[in-house]
This record gives C-alpha cells, sequence and structure tokens, in this order.
C-alpha cells in the first residue's frame, strides 16, 4: 500500500473529512427533528433555568437506560449550535439553555421554525433524495418526487392533512418574520403599488401583513385551491385559487416570497 506523507497527506486528510462531513451531515437534521418531537426546547423554557441532563431525562420521561443516549443528542445539539451549555456551582455539573436558535423552536414562538423543519424532515420528503441518480437517468417524471409518490408534492401534500397543516403553518410562521421586516424596514419598494400578488402565498400572513400597511394597495393571495379554501380576507386582501405553474393574475407587482423546490 501507498504511504501518503507531508503536505500531500495533510491535504488529502483535509479532503477526507470533507466528505466526512457530509456524509454524516444528515445527522444534525435527525437530532434536530428528534429534539423538536421530544419537546426538549419547550421542556428547558418552562423549566425556567439551566437545566441538568437529570432534570431533562426526568422531564421528558426518558427510560433511565436511555439516558447516556440523551447525554450525546444533547452534545451533537450543543455542538451544532442548537443549545448551549452551562456549567452550575458549587458542584460545576453542566446544565442546558436555551440560545437564539433554539428560541426560535419554542411553540409559543409566533415565528417557530419547528413545523417546517417538520415538514421538510418527513420520510415523505426525504426518500425521494435517495433515488436522484436514478431519477437523472430518466426522462418521464419531471422530478424525483414524482417518480417515487407518482405525483407533485403539491398534489401529495394537498391530499395529505398531517403534512399539509405542518407545511403551511411552517411558511406562515416564516412569513410573519419575513413580512415585518419588509412593511418596517424596505417600505420604499412599495411606492407606486396598486396592486400586488403574493404567489404561492399559503394562508396569506405576508399578503395580509402588506395590506394592512397599505391599505390602498389590494392585495391576492394566489395558491392551491386547497391552501386558500375558507380563509378570512380583510377588505382590501382577496384569495385566488389556481396553479402559478400555468398562470398567475395580473397586478402591479408579484411576491415569490419562498419557492419551496418540487423536491428534490
Amino acid at each position: 500500500m501507498d504511504m501518503v506523507n507531508g503536505e500531500m497527506g495533510s491535504q488529502q486528510l483535509l479532503a477526507q473529512a470533507h466528505i466526512w462531513n457530509h456524509i454524516f451531515n444528515f445527522i444534525n437534521s435527525m437530532c434536530l427533528k428528534c429534539a423538536i418531537q421530544l419537546g426538549i426546547p419547550d421542556t428547558i423554557h418552562h423549566h425556567g433555568q439551566p437545566m441538568t441532563l437529570d432534570a431533562l431525562v426526568s422531564a421528558l420521561q426518558i427510560h433511565p437506560s436511555r439516558a447516556h443516549c440523551l447525554d450525546r443528542l444533547m452534545r451533537i445539539l450543543v455542538h451544532s449550535g442548537f443549545f448551549e451549555q452551562k456549567k452550575l456551582a458549587p458542584d460545576g455539573r453542566g446544565a442546558y439553555v436555551l440560545n437564539r436558535v433554539s428560541k426560535l423552536l419554542l411553540t409559543d414562538n409566533p415565528s417557530n421554525v419547528a413545523p417546517f423543519a417538520l415538514s421538510m424532515l418527513d420520510p415523505i420528503v426525504i426518500n425521494p433524495w435517495h433515488g436522484l441518480s436514478a431519477w437523472f437517468h430518466n426522462h418521464v417524471d419531471p422530478t424525483p418526487f414524482e417518480m417515487v409518490q407518482g405525483m407533485s408534492i403539491w398534489r401529495y401534500v394537498g391530499q395529505e392533512p398531517g403534512l399539509n397543516r405542518l407545511f403551511n403553518d411552517g411558511m406562515a410562521r416564516d412569513a410573519r418574520l419575513v413580512a415585518s421586516m419588509v412593511v418596517n424596514e424596505h417600505k420604499g419598494i412599495f411606492e407606486g403599488i396598486t396592486s400586488l400578488v403574493d404567489v404561492g402565498g399559503g394562508t396569506g400572513t405576508t399578503a395580509k401583513a402588506i395590506a394592512n400597511s397599505f391599505p390602498h394597495m389590494e392585495c391576492t393571495i394566489f395558491d392551491l385551491p386547497h391552501v386558500v379554501a375558507n380563509l378570512e380576507v380583510s377588505e382590501n386582501v382577496r384569495c385566488v385559487p389556481g396553479d402559478m405553474f400555468e398562470s398567475i393574475p395580473p397586478a402591479d407587482a408579484i411576491i415569490l416570497k419562498l419557492y419551496a423546490v418540487d423536491t428534490p
């Protein structure tokens, strides 16, 4: 076997580490999903003070045989920047606290990212990525998702109430943060606009925020029929069902806040 030494060996080791980092990067996503499903952010928040591992095990009702595994999970989450760990005096034990990242995972946070994370990490969304290489040899299906599931992700989500609820909730919570930044700090971009269409507007959070800030503007929430059905609107907001891949209602301006790709 050839031995690699010196600078070339160091470069090769770094290259290998780069590949390994990408190979195991999924662990961060799955640990984040696990933390959300276990309710770790809310549990630490309701504890009201730095929380030891023993207290966390008890509050989450984790079996004692899994306590050391929860310790490993929390180490990964701390290393990934989702939580912080502090030393408790006088015994020096470590205790977990929230940071600005994990605060975005709290249930009562209007900008809670957890629903979007759970929808994007659902096996239904993840599994098609495993067929990406096969899809490149497939000239029939437009996307890997359609190759695996037999329909577009938009149609599938429309037939899966739980996933649909998570996705729409996630989009709405993201829109609260984005819309507040837009209307408060970038009002100038709306000067002279009397009509606006929010393409893929979901449950209308963005359009409603803009309409409230600019009463003279007619705002349209444009999304698939099952998304905009039964939405409550104000005087200068309307809902239009449709498919953005076929046509978009006319207006002075359109907004496409986030294009969640027809995955992959």
